[in-house]
């Protein structure tokens, strides 16, 4: 069964500047984001004319990406598990969005605010801006679950009997109660395997280097030696690939049908592209977050993940926007 051993760092120039997958997914989603709203403008399809694009999607990237998504994060997910603490002693830690933590929940409501006080600006309609923009994003969401799984993070639950599941290393400093258990022995193993690993295996033994510390030192040798991830793969449990099941229904499948709806129904009323976007991302997300280790405690007396729970909210968003164009239809018009 294969162990996961991607790099997150595709290359390297020093320690300090590195270019990720993480990174690259998000410039390949704004590149390919811009590029697709620009057809549908060309088409006709988009509130904003040709050649608007860019700049929309440069600002919808920092003004609502990247403050949305982060301060969803460290707002809510976060204090979960850390506590508020970062709140006195290092509130920067809002802002260093390169050290992973983003929330995709509060990127898309960063969005909701950000293309209304756009629109507000530009003199055109928020629900034809937004519908634009949720035709693209999928995509975005897409890259980012693909970066996600190139991490080794945020993967699913235990998955015995799946031909297609996968050994996730990270699990064990990560899952306290499952391979968590067996990190000593899994590092005894990994030591045996390989000489890389056996010096900081002794200095952990000897209280000169903390678990963490020895888990990435044996994490950057698993990546490159295939025999480091045969003597850790039986302290793994095989567990679904859930960051490829949410990029292929909340990424690929939603896009299509987004798509497909804008480009077969030109005079479809503005807005119910929007609540389209809501209504199925929250069911995709729903159901795709079975499959998913819970980052986070469980909501609801334990029946829902914070995921699931959320999704809730964007059910009624959607239902709401979808009303809305029933009662106030309008058409796209673009701005020249």
């Amino acid at each position: 069964m294969y162990v996961h051993d991607l790099n997150p760092v595709l290359v390297r120039f020093t320690d300090a500047i590195q270019l990720r997958w993480y990174g690259l997914a998000y410039l390949g989603a704004f590149v390919v984001g811009a590029w697709l709203l620009n057809v549908l403008a060309k088409r006709k399809l988009w509130v904003l004319p040709a050649g608007a694009a860019g700049d929309f999607i440069a600002a919808a990237a920092i003004f609502g990406v990247f403050i949305g998504g982060r301060m969803g994060y460290m707002l809510y997910y976060y204090p979960k598990e850390h506590g508020w603490s970062w709140v006195n002693e290092d509130p920067l830690m809002l802002f260093r969005v390169w050290e992973g933590g983003m929330a995709s929940h509060g990127g898309i409501l960063g969005l909701l605010i950000f293309t209304w006080v756009y629109a507000k600006k530009k003199g055109v309609s928020w629900r034809g801006l937004g519908d634009g923009l949720c035709v693209v994003s999928p995509l975005g969401l897409l890259f980012g679950r693909m970066a996600n799984f190139i991490n080794g993070e945020l993967y699913g639950r235990p998955a015995d009997g799946v031909a297609w599941a996968v050994k996730f290393p990270r699990t064990l400093v990560e899952q306290e109660k499952a391979e968590g258990v067996d990190f000593p022995a899994a590092m005894q193993a990994a030591a045996d395997a390989s000489e890389k690993v056996r010096e900081p295996f002794q200095m952990w033994q000897e209280d000169r280097l903390n678990g963490g510390a020895l888990f990435e030192r044996m994490l950057a040798v698993q990546r490159d030696d295939e025999v480091v991830s045969k003597a850790i793969e039986p302290f793994l449990l095989p567990r679904h690939p859930s960051q490829l099941y949410e990029g292929l229904l909340e990424g690929g499948v939603l896009f299509a049908i987004l798509w497909w709806v804008r480009v077969r129904f030109p005079q479809a009323p503005v807005g119910i592209l929007t609540g389209l976007f809501f209504v199925l991302y929250a069911v995709f997300r729903i159901f795709a977050e079975q499959f998913r280790e819970p980052d986070s405690e469980l909501v609801l007396g334990g029946t829902m993940t914070s995921g699931q729970f959320l999704s809730l909210f964007m059910v009624a968003v959607g239902v709401g926007f979808l009303v809305a164009a029933k009662l106030l239809p309008g058409k796209v018009k673009a701005v020249e």
